[in-house]
């Protein structure tokens, strides 16, 4: 069965951390829609080794309308929950316990959503702890699954960051 996935992403994600999910979801068949401010703007990656073109404006989209939420990493998740409306939209996903995949910095976005109480989750080794005060159970593992949440740390856990999240669209 095929998933639409939201992806909420702007400049500075991680180049690696949007393309190696990206190809596997589409090798099984899932689509993404890159949700940006802007519809039709360029986003680039911090290491200028990816650049992608925003499919919809957050002003135009209903979380309603995908199966997932996928969060790259980088500093894109730290300039998106400056934005209540990208808080907002990511805090839909966890509270219909819908599937969310987040990767190294990408869990900042729940962070500021307030979904992370009581969750087990990994991130980026300089957001642990920012994780531990969102009272979450933190783990320095390649990939934790938690109910309908997958994380990761870093490029390094993208196989098992991307095999778990596979697994939660079957």
């Amino acid at each position: 069965m095929m998933s639409s996935i939201a992806t909420v992403m702007t400049d500075m994600f991680e180049d690696s951390e949007y393309t190696s999910p990206k190809e596997a979801f589409e090798k099984e068949g899932h689509t993404l829609t890159i949700i940006e401010k802007e519809k039709g703007k360029t986003v680039t990656g911090k290491n200028e080794e990816a650049e992608e073109t925003v499919d919809a404006s957050i002003d135009d989209v209903n979380p309603e309308d995908f199966d997932a939420l996928f969060i790259p990493g980088g500093f894109s998740p730290d300039i998106l929950r400056a934005d209540q409306r990208f808080v907002s939209f990511a805090k839909h996903f966890i509270d219909e316990n819908k599937p969310v995949f987040a990767i190294c910095h990408g869990p900042q976005l729940l962070i500021t959503a307030k979904a992370l109480e009581g969750r087990k989750v990994t991130g980026f080794t300089s957001i642990q702890v920012d994780l531990e005060y969102a009272k979450a159970n933190v783990h320095d593992e390649e990939v934790v699954v938690c109910h309908n949440l997958v994380t990761s740390r870093t490029p390094d856990d993208l196989p098992a960051f991307n095999r778990e999240s596979l697994k939660q669209l079957q």
